[in-house]
């Protein structure tokens, strides 16, 4: 609101049934603004952690879809040079984790349900807000 009163922003899109109210004045109630004047934000990558990639896959094995009993998986083992990276570890079950064991996917027979990627911002605000709003979506999905 202060960017907007300060003409340092334009709203785009406001809420239909919110205002925000002073004492003297009433305001629509913004939901999607843009800066007038791009300004860098620097943003940190986020941290590679069993929560994390949990989150990632949704709380799901990326192998047969179970929601229970998950472990994390390096899709090519670290005895074959595999490394501890975003996209090298998946979420999995404990059944599928033994089944595969020390070798890759394709020859455990086995084939991943997504590609494993390094997350952005954008995957951990929806989380946070548990939904996005719809009218951030033509924004944030390119």
């Amino acid at each position: 609101m202060v960017l907007l009163l300060m003409e340092k922003a334009e709203m785009l899109h406001d809420h239909p049934r919110k205002k925000i109210r002073t004492i003297r004045d009433e305001f629509d109630y913004p939901t999607v603004i843009r800066l007038r004047k791009y300004a860098r934000i620097p943003y940190k990558n986020i941290v590679m952690s069993r929560k994390n990639i949990l989150k990632r896959d949704s709380h799901t094995c990326m192998y047969c879809g179970v929601r229970d009993r998950l472990t994390i998986d390096h899709v090519i083992p670290r005895s074959r040079g595999g490394d501890d990276s975003w996209e090298n570890l998946v979420s999995a079950c404990t059944t599928c984790n033994h089944r595969k064991g020390n070798r890759t996917p394709r020859e455990a027979g086995m084939k991943l349900r997504s590609k494993p990627f390094r997350p952005n911002h954008i995957i951990y605000l929806r989380d946070f807000y548990g939904n996005v709003h719809e009218s951030w979506k033509p924004y944030l999905y390119y």
